[in-house]
């Protein structure tokens, strides 16, 4: 999978996880409400969904994270893609200097080598660094977009009071009436409470 749709995938993950979190404090616990013989366990409950897709396009802190996350993977392939461009050519130089007896002696090929074997190692770390870089700052967006999701709920659901609020993600629930769809309404509320955090010349990188 490509970092890019990782990041995706990372952020949606974050979504799914709060929503099963944001059911009413005050629904019955199953201690307090046996359910009798025959009886369903979800009579009476009030259900809503979130899909996933539309708030991750549609909620401006997706928005600007997504694509400060996706440049920033970006910039660290190209930086990677061109250090290892250039290390092949000198391996390939060397190679060819090697075959046609281009250096005046063993020690200097022998030295040549080994510089380029410290490029090779130097090129695995940066791409190590760089790609715990993303992560980091990946899992730092995640858990401001989880917070920022949960904070939201706990206050809607106050006057909603759902029981459970459940995301609705490619074919994870097969069949779902329209009527509980409150994705729109929530996407609202997430965009009208908003406020970036990101700096104008971020914005302007976007």
């Amino acid at each position: 999978m490509r970092r890019n749709d990782c990041v995706r995938t990372t952020l949606a993950m974050a979504v799914s996880a709060v929503l099963l979190a944001s059911c009413n404090n005050s629904s019955p616990k199953m201690d307090e409400t046996p359910v009798g013989e025959g009886q369903s366990a979800t009579v009476g409950m009030k259900i809503a969904y979130i899909e996933v897709d539309s708030l991750m396009s549609q909620y401006k802190f997706c928005q600007e994270y997504t694509a400060v996350l996706q440049k920033k993977g970006n910039n660290a392939r190209n930086t990677i893609a061109q250090k290892g461009k250039q290390l092949q050519a000198a391996a390939a130089n060397f190679q060819q200097k090697l075959q046609n007896n281009g250096f005046t002696s063993r020690e200097q090929a022998e030295s040549v080598q080994a510089a380029l074997q410290r490029q090779d190692q130097d090129l695995q770390e940066l791409q190590g660094r760089l790609g715990a870089e993303l992560d980091a700052e990946t899992a730092k967006y995640n858990k401001a977009l989880h917070d920022s999701l949960q904070n939201f709920l706990a206050d809607y659901n106050k006057s909603k009071k759902y029981d459970l609020i459940i995301s609705k993600a490619g074919d994870n629930i097969l069949l779902a009436n329209a009527k509980y769809d409150i994705t729109k309404e929530v996407v609202n509320g997430l965009n009208k409470r908003y406020k970036s955090t990101l700096s104008k010349s971020e914005s302007k990188k976007k």
